[in-house]
């Protein structure tokens, strides 16, 4: 029994060391590391964050009547273009009961104090003629009779402004024809033929008839996360991509940038708006999702590198890379960077257009 413990701890000592042998003889043999190398390039380099939003017009005006009633007569529709005085819509006018009748009324009281301070002034005029009373009191019977028949004129415009909405010599006041206030485009006319609609005053902003924009002015419509409103200023250059419009993109200029955040989603956002650059060749159609590149800066034509290929010292952080020198031999050399776009970095000193760098972490073919 000893005997057999002991042939098989030999037998393992044995295989051990054969294994062992084994491995160090592949290990001399492997081929050595061989190291390819990249030379500098020159690019543009772009380093721009992204803001998502829509298109929208610089002025929506929307068009509100100063009547209340029912859309008669529709005029236009969204994508017509309109001018200043163009007609959009025609409004009938349901008179109020309580209110006609009031104004009915009036017309009622007014023509009595309109006859009494005519037979008033008649009077005072017979008595003044043979001299009983002064041209004073005269005068004072024609000035009441003249405000009775303003009254009583009032009570009649004010009872046809019930009635149909509109009264002669105020036509530009209450009217039941409404007109485009601006020349643009229709966006939207959100009313139809028998739909009811309500004036816009102090107390109320009334029914949006029709919507109208000036669609060669567009804006840029935004937000962007607070990790990124930091890095971005007024006056930036936008690169413009529409998800419609495949292929193209669009200039404009970041004006705006909200002081004040709001919350979404857990997130604080902030609003920008930036000026579309006039466009020819396409129209842009108000409401479309964009996307908006803010570029943060930009270098042209300058010498660059592969961000892969630079190294960080250990200790002092310094970006470097290995130059070679001969076969398979290289020099470390330290670099001044520029501005990065995530693959290419700008090299502004430390290394010429024609030197081979290492490329230190190349994957091995399998």
């Amino acid at each position: 029994m000893k005997k057999s413990v002991t042939v098989i701890i030999l037998l393992v000592i044995i295989i051990a060391f054969g294994g062992s042998m084994v491995y160090l003889y592949q290990k001399n043999t492997e081929d050595p590391i061989t190291y390819q190398t990249e030379k500098p390039s020159t690019q543009t380099i772009i380093k721009k964050t992204v803001a998502t939003g829509s298109i929208l017009p610089l002025e929506e005006v929307l068009i509100k009547p100063n009547i209340s009633g029912v859309i008669e007569e529709v005029y236009v529709e969204g994508g017509d273009n309109v001018k200043s005085g163009d007609m959009i819509a025609t409004i009938k006018v349901v008179p109020n009961l309580s209110a006609l009748n009031d104004a009915r009324n009036a017309i009622d009281a007014a023509k009595i104090s309109l006859d009494d301070q005519r037979r008033n002034y008649n009077r005072q005029q017979s008595l003044f003629e043979k001299g009983v009373i002064s041209q004073q009191d005269l005068e004072r019977a024609q000035v009441a009779f003249d405000q009775a028949r303003q009254s009583y004129e009032a009570a009649n415009k004010r009872y046809d402004i019930v009635k149909t909405g509109t009264t002669k010599g105020l036509s530009n006041a209450a009217n039941t024809i409404i007109r485009s206030t601006v020349n643009g485009m229709v966006l939207e006319v959100p009313v139809e033929v028998g739909n009811q609609v309500i004036e816009s005053n102090n107390f109320n902003e009334g029914t949006t008839i029709a919507a109208i924009a000036d669609v060669d002015k567009m804006i840029f419509e935004g937000k962007v996360d607070e990790s990124e409103v930091g890095k971005i200023r007024e006056d930036l250059a936008l690169e413009i991509t529409v998800g419609a419009l495949e292929n193209m993109t669009f200039d404009a200029v970041l004006d705006y940038i909200a002081p004040k955040g709001k919350e979404e989603n857990g997130a604080i956002q902030f609003e920008i708006k930036g000026t579309l650059k006039k466009v020819d060749t396409v129209f842009i159609r108000a409401g479309l999702s964009a996307n908006a590149s803010i570029i943060l800066d930009r270098a042209d034509s300058v010498l660059a590198l592969k961000e892969a290929l630079i190294q960080f010292d250990k200790e002092t952080k310094k970006p470097y890379v290995e130059l070679a020198t001969g076969d398979q031999q290289f020099e470390r050399r330290e670099l001044e960077l520029g501005i990065s776009d995530g693959i290419y970095v700008e090299v502004k000193s430390g290394i010429t257009r024609e030197e081979e760098i290492k490329i230190w972490n190349q994957v091995d073919p399998q």
